[in-house]
């Protein structure tokens, strides 16, 4: 039997699926609970095709848990973007309609008609880093909402209020000294106090957090902690995001997948190019962070941004072209620890891949940096040494000779004169008169 597209539409509580052969023909459709029982009949349903592959929307968001039970079960599962199955659900019957049958449709016809779709496999260590990281931010945005709170109840209770970054030892000395008599100050205080009390549970957890995550990137060889700027939280960011760098072919991919390429903006005789507000914002945060920690510290990228700004750019482009070199050097790092952990292995696109993204494609964003375009250039910590006589000493180096225009005009004998018509425009040579007597 030739083989056959079970496309899926995933939902928390139900999945819909529809079967289609190579010339799109509907062999089978239902839906099915997310249960053990609606599950194993879907399955069942499944597997009376012998060659199939199953196509779904929403991999990594809403339809994991549906996949990842299929993938344990030995099925082959690829993922299909949201924006490719919208674009077929577009030439689909129903004026567009968007219904589970629908997407379950245009989901199979995708995956029967494109190539390169992510294959999905079982969660691993990526996967790890990635949960463990945003439990971290989740502790990050707790810590900062407490300290927060606690601030507005120290400025009522103390004259000028506490410092700006304060820990739960310092607050807790701050509220020793404070013994309110009336009710509304008991109250503030006692309030207070529990805030410092879950500040310090929340200070304790970040640290656990921070240990956890350094053993899981240790555990990984990644070196990009050896990079300026980047901690364990923004190293595990960039693991489990990213996942397998193979997939990106090269470093422009790279950069339009997280959102530093800039945008072609340019018209007639003005070139410039804008800031990219597409891309994967998570790594565009951790990119951002590392170029204001270099911008701190007397590093290479501080060199360079200052140049950039002796160049004519605003602080904000500077910082723009700042990101956008150190996403190249991020890209070189882990493409140099994906060599090292597997010798002899050959970078390539990778179908599978536990990233959190589809492989990428190529986007209007995918463009090397501008001024760059067409010659390599050194990273922040190598320089280029002269390989002849002319580079190590320029002044030494023979003139060009003279180029020869490619276009020779001659000065026309005769004078004319444009007319036009209602149909186009030609020219007409004009009569010259010549003087009388």
């Amino acid at each position: 039997m030739a083989r056959v597209i079970i496309g899926m539409d995933p939902h928390k509580r139900s999945a819909t699926i529809e079967v289609i052969d190579g010339r799109e023909k509907v062999l089978a459709r239902g839906r099915y609970g997310t249960d053990s029982d609606g599950y194993r009949a879907m399955l069942a349903t499944g597997r009376r095709y012998p060659h199939r592959v199953w196509a779904v929307e929403g991999c990594n968001g809403i339809g994991r848990h549906v996949v990842q039970r299929l993938v344990a079960d030995g099925e082959t599962v690829v993922d299909v973007p949201a924006k490719l199955s919208a674009r077929a659900r577009v030439f689909a019957t129903g004026q567009g309609r968007k219904t589970d049958p629908v997407d379950a449709h245009s989901v199979a016809v995708v995956a029967l008609r494109t190539t390169g779709l992510r294959q999905v496999a079982v969660d691993d260590s990526t996967v790890a880093l990635r949960l463990m990281v945003d439990r971290r931010d989740w502790l990050g945005r707790a810590r900062t909402d407490t300290v927060n709170r606690l601030h507005a109840l120290l400025l009522d209770l103390v004259a000028g209020g506490a410092k700006k970054h304060l820990t739960a030892p310092q607050a807790r000395t701050i509220l020793a000294t404070v013994r309110p008599r009336d009710l509304v100050g008991r109250t503030r205080r006692q309030l207070a106090a529990e805030l410092i009390t879950e500040l310090a549970v929340i200070d304790k957890r970040i640290k656990l957090a921070d240990q956890a995550l350094a053993e899981l990137i240790a555990a990984t060889g990644s070196r990009l902690q050896q990079l300026h700027g980047i901690g364990p939280s923004n190293a595990a960011r960039l693991l489990g995001d990213i996942g397998d760098i193979a997939r990106f072919a090269s470093r422009n991919h790279f950069a339009s997948w997280n959102g530093t390429a800039p945008l072609d903006a340019s018209s007639g005789d003005q070139h410039r190019h804008r800031l990219s507000r597409a891309g994967n914002r998570r790594i565009n945060r951790a990119l951002h962070i590392m170029a204001v920690v270099q911008l701190r510290h007397e590093t290479e990228g501080r060199a360079y941004f200052r140049r950039k700004l002796a160049a004519g750019k605003t602080p904000m482009e500077a910082m723009r072209c700042l990101k956008r070199r150190l996403s190249d050097v991020v890209y070189r790092q882990m493409v140099a620890d994906a060599r090292k952990a597997s010798p002899g292995g050959q970078s390539g696109a990778s179908l599978t891949s536990s990233a959190a993204d589809p492989t990428p494609t190529v986007d209007s964003s995918d463009k090397p940096q501008p001024g760059l375009t067409g010659r390599a250039y050194a990273p922040f910590s190598a320089v280029a040494e002269p390989t002849t006589a002319a580079e190590a000493d320029p002044t030494s180096a023979p003139k060009p000779a003279a180029v020869q225009p490619l276009i020779r005009t001659t000065k026309p004998t005769r004078s004319t004169t444009l007319t036009s018509d209602s149909r186009t425009t030609t020219a007409r040579p004009r009569k010259v008169s010549s003087p009388k007597g």
